[in-house]
C-alpha cells in the first residue's frame, strides 16, 4: 500500500474568527492511498487546540501501518487518522465498484439543510453578516466573550427568520452562561455549543438547561460518552475527532443508543473533508457542514450547495 501526503492550503472568501483567534486560510493535509490499480483520498485539518501541527500529523500518517481500517485503531483518534480512514473507505468503494454508503450499509443519501457560521466580531458586523445571509434557513454565530449579549441580540436583528444555534468555543464561564442562558431562549436560540471549557464542564451538572446544550471540544469519539451524562444534550461528531468516518459512524450509534441527539461538525476544510461527514449526518439535528461555503477556492468536483441543503459527493470527489 502506497500512502503519501501533500499539503494543500485554500483561500478564505473572508477573515474567519472564533474566540480563540482568526485565519485567513485553511491549511489541510490531503492524504493518497494506492494499491497500484485505484487510489483513495482523504483530507483532514490537523488544529492545535489539540496539540496537533501540519508537521506532527503529516509525520503520524508517513509512520502509520496501513493495511486496513482496523489496523488505524493504533492511531489516536484524531486529524491522521481520520485522513487514512477516509482514504481507504474511498479506495474499498473503487475496488469495490459501488458507493461507500452501500459498503457501510447505510440508506442512500440525500441532501440536509446545513448551518451556514457567521464569524465572531462587533454586534454591528454581525448584524450585517447576518442581513446578508437572513435567506439561509440556519445560522451559526461564534460567541465566547463576556460581551456576547449585545451580538446575540445584533444577529436576531439580523436575521429574524433564521433558526440560530451559538458555538461559544469554550469562552465562557459558568456565570456568563447562566446569565445568557434565558435570552438565548428569548431569542430563539436552537442549540448552546461547548458553552464551558471542556476541563471545567462539571458545572454544567444539575445547571437549568433551557436550550439544549451540545459537547463538541468535550466529545471526541466513543470513548468520551461516559463523562458527558448529565452535562450534555446533544454531540457534535467531527471527523477529525473521531479519527474518520468509521469511529463517527460508531459513535453516532452509541450516542443516539444513550438518549443524546445528534450534531455532524466540520473545521474549516474543503469539499474533500466534508464528502464523508455528509452520510454521518443523514437525520441528524444538526449539521453544520459549511467549511466550503467559508472558502474562496474549493476541490475540482466540490460538493453541491443548495436550498435544499449540502449534496453528498459525486464520485469523481470521494466515495
Amino acid at each position: 500500500m502506497q500512502v503519501s501526503v501533500t499539503r494543500d492550503v485554500f483561500r478564505l472568501a473572508q477573515v474567519f474568527t472564533i474566540s480563540r483567534g482568526s485565519r485567513t486560510q485553511a491549511q489541510v493535509l490531503t492524504v493518497t492511498v494506492s494499491d497500484g490499480a485505484h487510489q483513495g483520498r482523504g483530507e483532514c485539518v490537523p488544529y492545535a487546540r489539540y496539540g496537533e501541527t501540519l508537521d506532527s500529523v503529516s509525520a503520524q500518517i508517513e509512520g502509520a501501518a496501513v493495511t486496513d481500517r482496523a489496523a488505524l485503531y493504533a492511531l489516536p483518534a484524531g486529524a491522521a487518522r481520520n485522513a487514512l480512514d477516509c482514504a481507504l473507505w474511498d479506495l474499498e468503494a473503487k475496488h469495490a465498484g459501488c458507493r461507500v454508503w452501500e459498503l457501510a450499509g447505510l440508506p442512500k443519501p440525500g441532501p440536509e439543510i446545513t448551518a451556514y457560521t457567521l464569524s465572531l466580531d462587533t454586534p454591528e458586523a454581525m448584524q450585517a453578516q447576518a442581513a446578508k445571509n437572513a435567506f439561509r434557513p440556519l445560522l451559526k454565530i461564534k460567541l465566547g466573550t463576556p460581551d456576547d449579549m449585545a451580538r446575540l441580540e445584533a444577529v436576531r436583528a439580523g436575521a429574524p427568520k433564521s433558526t440560530i444555534i451559538v458555538d461559544a468555543n469554550e469562552g465562557w464561564s459558568a456565570e456568563i452562561y447562566a446569565d445568557l442562558a434565558p435570552h438565548l431562549l428569548r431569542l430563539g436560540v436552537a442549540l448552546v455549543e461547548q458553552p464551558l471549557p471542556a476541563g471545567e464542564d462539571e458545572a454544567l451538572l444539575g445547571m437549568d438547561r433551557p436550550v439544549p446544550v451540545c459537547a463538541d471540544e468535550s466529545c471526541h469519539d466513543r470513548a468520551s460518552l461516559a463523562a458527558l451524562k448529565g452535562k450534555y444534550d446533544v454531540v457534535n461528531i467531527k471527523l477529525d475527532k473521531t479519527g474518520g468516518l468509521t469511529e463517527a459512524l460508531e459513535l453516532r450509534r452509541a450516542a443516539e443508543a444513550q438518549g443524546y441527539r445528534v450534531m455532524v461538525g466540520c473545521m474549516v476544510g474543503s469539499s474533500l473533508a466534508m464528502a464523508p461527514a455528509t452520510l454521518v449526518a443523514q437525520g441528524a439535528m444538526v449539521t453544520d457542514l459549511d467549511g466550503p461555503l467559508l472558502l474562496a477556492e474549493d476541490r475540482d468536483t466540490p460538493l453541491t450547495f443548495d436550498s435544499a441543503g449540502v449534496h453528498p459527493p459525486a464520485p469523481d470527489l470521494w466515495g
